[in-house]
């Protein structure tokens, strides 16, 4: 039997995108490797990745759409397998009733990067609904707060190169544990220190990558611009601002400078709860230390005054010039040097698009329970999994139980938000479908071709929803174009083409060459090209027009803290990808079920050991999970890992039946670790998980290892 390899993309929810091969056999995946000769991410896979396959072949693949015949939330013994033209008939009514009746923005698509591919994530999906009039999602739950920082700052969301890291001095990943979620950069970084860097991890937890470091700073949650502000005063003190190069390539350092006045390295020092003794010998580094790369992670913009923080940490390159070095400056992501212009992918010249309000999905939950007017009466759910990965996870499912709300899924497997589906459509995985890949982690985009058979009668993301507007009545022909027309057309500007990832399968998709500086000599993606210190734009919506310190919500509060005396903060684990791989039994093993870790004071004030059942909860809801007694969080900090399924865990709820619905300072993102929470212990066997309510077997409750839980601290990067 023929055995064929093919290269092709890993397409969830990471910075790293790397491109891989793929062994075939009669037309089934049987083998996979990274791809050795990839610049970026050369030849190795992750943890997660590593089992991809697992997925893929996995006996629960969805393979035939399934329609609802008894109550939302019961589990499949509700659904019945149905005919696609059933199914599609369905959908389309179902949408049809909701515009009749309350108008196209009754209907609301949800969708987000359980594929981060732009063909079966970011085209036909969006552009049918965008055609519709339906609601606009405002894709805000992972990156929206940065996004809306660095716009302010830089233009855009751009940084220093990222392989270009080796020739930095002094390397600062900030709220990043690219051990646990940037993989791939760790070489370089790695690199840099053979050549003599020195490196920090600024994290409220000790993971894996701060055990790594050089030295591991671990402020309060939430005062990240703070420790910035104080830094950049004390660069100022020092006498090592870059006068020259701020004066060519910013605007507003004069009116920084006053405000930096407001900023001792006491005070800063305070706010972070750190002596003051670590902050000033930071500062003196940075001041002293050219270049200095600062890597920003994703999970410290999970708090109230997220915006604001990345504004100022961000603003810390600019005071001390790194951006004149190749290696030196920061970086949040490389989302802006990939010129794929979405918009007009999504809503072409030649097709109409009607207005549409803008729903924000991370208030997912108040928008199904009376904020949206008026009410989303359908939705279409493809690439998500809200009904575990949302916050104020009770009000959410209390929406997604409504009597009037029509709901449509595209999925792989059966997930939480399936329970409560109308009908449920299976959907391929990224070996059976063309897809085109870009990255927030680097500069290459990559060409993923269909190589391996569907299972049953799944279809593309793209094949479905030209059938939903074929069952609509729509002809309009952009609705009928190919995924290869789509992945062309997403390609325009870019200057790459379709017949050189065809034969090339990825390329270097920007003007940024390796071991360069691209804002040396200034060039933002700003109208004048210079860095926006002070954003007069942020003073007519009523922000403050300078990097300042937005104290977090809930973890500021003393009155709450009373009642809550733990704050509570959900970083990603080593081997779960959001939701994506939250059922399957080798991840799971290596997970361990839900944990709660807490510092031995705090288990001690409690009478909690290792391994006792507790319960976590504050006014919005509760779940239940295991202690982890150990010193990786100080006092006052509680931490347990993101993206189990509500309906296999125990008392069949998550971490998000505890986090509120709340819009950070900027961008309208969700406040995840802005969470006060107490713990109280439970009988133990609470933990044994129910089976699910289909009648499926739960997973088994794997070996204890705490030598596995003990090596993994990750804290989250990445969308969502």
């Amino acid at each position: 039997m023929a055995r064929t390899t093919h290269p092709g993309a890993c397409p969830l929810d990471c910075p790293d995108t790397c491109v891989w091969q793929l062994t075939v056999e009669d037309g089934r995946a049987v083998a996979l490797r990274g791809d050795r000769d990839h610049p970026f991410t050369r030849g190795a896979l992750c943890g997660k990745v590593n089992r991809y396959l697992d997925a893929v072949n996995g006996p629960d693949r969805l393979t035939t759409p399934y329609v609802r015949t008894g109550p939302k939330g019961a589990g499949r013994l509700s659904y019945r397998p149905a005919s696609w033209a059933e199914a599609i008939d369905r959908v389309a009514a179902g949408l049809r009733a909701s515009i009749d009746r309350d108008g196209p923005e009754a209907v609301l698509p949800y969708y987000f990067a359980g594929t981060m591919g732009l063909v079966q994530g970011w085209s036909m999906g969006p552009r049918l609904f965008a055609h519709l009039g339906a609601s606009r999602l405002d894709t805000t739950i992972c990156t929206a707060a940065a996004r809306a920082a660095q716009r302010s700052i830089y233009g855009g969301s751009v940084g220093f190169e990222p392989e270009s890291i080796v020739a930095a001095k002094l390397i600062v990943l900030w709220g990043a544990n690219p051990l646990a979620t940037n993989l791939h950069l760790w070489p370089f970084v790695q690199q840099a220190r053979e050549r003599g860097a020195y490196l920090v991890t600024i994290d409220p937890l000790r993971t894996d990558t701060a055990a790594r470091s050089d030295e591991h700073i671990a402020p309060l949650p939430g005062t990240d611009a703070a420790l910035a502000l104080g830094l950049m005063r004390h660069v100022l003190d020092a006498g090592a601002a870059d006068e020259e190069w701020l004066a060519a390539h910013t605007v507003g350092w004069p009116e920084l400078t006053a405000r930096l006045d407001e900023w001792p390295v006491e005070r800063a020092a305070a706010e972070c709860g750190l002596s003051v003794e670590v902050v000033r010998r930071l500062g003196e580094r940075i001041a002293a230390t050219r270049p200095t790369a600062v890597r920003v992670g994703l999970g410290l913009q999970r708090h109230h005054g997220a915006g604001q923080a990345i504004r100022a940490i961000c603003a810390l390159p600019l005071v001390t010039g790194d951006f004149r070095y190749p290696g030196g400056g920061a970086l949040v992501t490389t989302s802006g040097h990939h010129r794929v212009d979405l918009g007009s992918v999504v809503r072409p010249a030649d097709m109409p698009a009607p207005p549409a309000r803008l729903v924000n999905m991370s208030r997912l939950a108040t928008v199904l329970t009376g904020e949206a007017d008026p009410a989303v009466t359908s939705l279409v759910v493809f690439n998500a999994n809200p009904a575990a990965t949302a916050p104020d996870q009770a009000r959410l499912l209390a929406g997604l139980r409504r009597d009037d709300l029509f709901t449509v899924v595209l999925e792989q497997r059966w997930t939480d938000t399936c329970d409560f589906a109308d009908v449920v459509l299976p959907a391929t995985m990224q070996p059976e479908h063309l897809d085109l890949q870009t990255s927030y982690g680097h500069h290459y985009t990559t060409l993923n071709l269909p190589v391996t058979r569907a299972p049953g009668e799944a279809l593309p993301n793209t094949e479905i929803f030209r059938r939903i507007a074929a069952a609509l009545g729509i002809d309009h022909p952009r609705l009928r174009d190919s995924d290869e027309d789509l992945a062309r057309q997403l390609l325009r500007g870019t200057g790459l083409s379709f017949e050189e990832l065809r034969e090339r399968t990825y390329a270097r998709a920007t003007g940024v060459a390796v071991g360069t500086a691209p804002f040396a000599d200034g060039g933002f993606p700003t109208p004048d090209g210079r860095a926006r210190l002070h954003d007069p734009a942020l003073a007519r919506q009523g922000v403050d027009p300078l990097p300042g310190h937005t104290p977090p919500a809930e973890a500021a509060d003393p009155e709450l803290a009373r009642r809550f005396p733990l704050v509570l903060i959900a970083p990603a684990g080593r081997f779960l990808m959001n939701s994506t791989f939250a059922s399957l039994p080798w991840h799971l093993r290596r997970t361990e079920p839900p944990r709660v870790h807490l510092h031995p004071d705090d288990a001690a004030a409690r009478g909690l050991v290792d391994g006792d059942a507790v319960r976590v909860r504050n006014d919005r809801g509760a779940f239940l999970a295991a202690v982890a007694v150990d010193d990786a969080t100080r006092p006052g900090l509680a931490f347990t890992y993101k993206a189990y399924w509500a309906r296999l865990s125990p008392g069949r709820a998550t971490v998000n039946a505890v986090t509120a619905v709340r819009d950070t300072d900027l961008g309208g993102a969700p406040t995840f670790h802005d969470c006060r929470v107490e713990v109280e212990p439970v009988p133990a066997e609470l933990l044994i998980a129910e089976p699910p309510q289909d009648g499926e077997a739960a997973p088994a409750p794997p070996p204890r290892d705490p030598a596995i839980r003990r090596r993994t601290y990750p804290v989250e990067a990445g969308r969502g």
